[in-house]
């Protein structure tokens, strides 16, 4: 009877120490996976890009299997273009859109996708999403180049710019010269979604145009990779 138990004891104790190895085993790899992919992707600070259209590329080669993984899973990407917080100041029952609340921030304010993917822009507020291409950095951006009246607000800066979203004020009625715009272009709902794919490898700088908005650091990149 003694030894029945003993042996018993012994077998337990084995496969205990075999589920524990295990467990830190699988928290260990779940710990890896946490920081090489998401903190390597995306940032809440700013850090300005060196005009290089290659960045990804440079990583995957040295390692493949985990870089492979975040591409995939950024083939589509969702940022936040500004935010209402969730205090006692904000009642948006009372007041629809209380620009004195609104955050002006892209968060992330860096994300990398496939080439070919997109990005869902998450607009909370009156807000401007304009696209530069690959190697414009926020230092060239000329925030007095502004449009003209009712529009005077937002950066009018055409240099590299490849992509302009809907205005947060209507637009005018032949704008632009005559019969451009034909019609008002109504402002933009301030809570909106902004899809906009990104079909070439680059490092794109992303800016809110309310000039006030990219002054207080309102801007973000979008790098892609093969």
């Amino acid at each position: 009877m003694e030894k029945t138990t003993r042996r018993n004891l012994l077998k337990v104790a084995a496969a205990s120490g075999v589920s524990a190895a295990l467990g830190a085993a699988t928290k260990t790899e779940a710990r890896a996976e946490q920081r090489s992919v998401p903190g390597e992707t995306q940032g809440h600070g700013h850090h300005d890009m060196v005009g290089t259209h290659q960045p990804g590329p440079v990583a995957v080669s040295a390692r493949p299997q985990t870089l492979t993984r975040m591409v995939a899973t950024f083939s589509e990407a969702t940022v936040s273009f500004g935010f209402f917080p969730a205090d006692s100041t904000v009642d948006r029952m009372h007041v629809a859109a209380p620009g004195n609340r609104n955050g002006h921030a892209m968060i992330p304010n860096q994300i990398t996708i496939r080439v070919g993917g997109m990005v869902n822009f998450i607009i909370q507020g009156n807000h401007q999403i304009v696209v530069y291409d690959d190697g414009i950095q926020p230092q060239n951006i000329n925030p007095d180049l502004l449009l003209a009246a009712p529009l005077n607000n937002l950066i009018d800066d055409p240099n590299g710019r490849i992509y302009r979203g809907l205005s947060p004020t209507a637009v005018p009625a032949s704008f632009f010269g005559p019969n451009d715009p034909p019609a008002i272009i109504p402002a933009a709902p301030p809570d909106r979604i902004e899809a906009v794919s990104f079909p070439r490898v680059g490092v794109y700088l992303v800016i809110c145009a309310v000039r006030g908005h990219f002054l207080q650091g309102m801007y973000g990149y979008v790098i892609v990779v093969p």
